[in-house]
């Protein structure tokens, strides 16, 4: 079963994804405000996945964020690392984090509006690269993959947690997201579960080191998946 709403983990070309990341911002530009107020879903499954992140990371890390909203788990994080550039593709997301940075500073963090599948972070430049909430909403889940293998140092982590939304009722992503989709109170999403996800970071030179669960609350679809860069 497919509709054109939800789309496969396939290759996009360059313009599509421009096209997909000016779509994709127009969206959570529009919704920026909603989404800073609204309070986390399951609270104890954040706060298990922030203590194993919080595990992952050192002072001696430089670290990037892709897809990093409001910044709520930047600011959380930051301590933790040397230094970390936190990037949305969202100006509006970015402004918000702005003024909570500017009320809670800290020297390691720094925001900025950013495409993770268009923008050249620098290659080679970063210890670790977070992806929280993020990959189902690329335009193109290798071309995401490709360029966080990019910007990783050898032996350096992508750390991702991940909706894997083919693990859900299939009227969800085939009938409710579309829907969802044409009024819109969704962005386009892709529909791929954890396997399909581990295949594309090795496919890419990735090596898996943990695939958890963190949810606290009924079925929990969001995978935890660490890997690694070869050093």
């Amino acid at each position: 079963m497919s509709l054109p709403a939800i789309a496969p983990a396939s290759s996009a070309s360059p313009s599509a994804v421009r096209s997909a990341a000016a779509s994709q911002a127009r969206f959570w530009d529009r919704i920026a405000p909603k989404y800073a107020a609204d309070p986390i879903a399951d609270l104890a499954g954040y706060e298990a996945t922030l203590q194993r992140v919080q595990g992952l990371l050192s002072t001696q890390q430089d670290v990037l964020e892709i897809g990093c909203g409001t910044g709520s788990t930047a600011l959380r994080l930051a301590p933790f690392t040397r230094s970390l550039l936190a990037t949305d593709v969202s100006p509006q997301m970015i402004a918000i984090a702005q003024q909570r940075l500017a009320a809670q500073p800290s020297p390691q963090l720094r925001f900025a509006v950013a495409d993770a599948e268009a923008e050249a972070f620098g290659h080679g430049a970063y210890d670790a690269v977070l992806a929280f909430n993020v990959l189902h909403l690329a335009s193109d889940l290798d071309s995401a993959l490709k360029q966080v293998v990019q910007v990783l140092r050898p032996g350096g982590l992508l750390i991702s947690k991940t909706a894997c939304l083919a693990e859900m009722n299939p009227l969800i992503p085939y009938l409710a997201v579309p829907l969802m989709r044409a009024i819109g109170k969704a962005p386009p999403v892709l529909c791929f579960g954890e396997q399909r996800l581990q295949s594309a970071m090795v496919q890419q030179g990735l090596q898996i080191v943990c695939a958890e669960r963190h949810g606290t609350r009924g079925k929990d679809i969001r995978a935890f998946v660490v890997a690694r860069k070869p050093g």
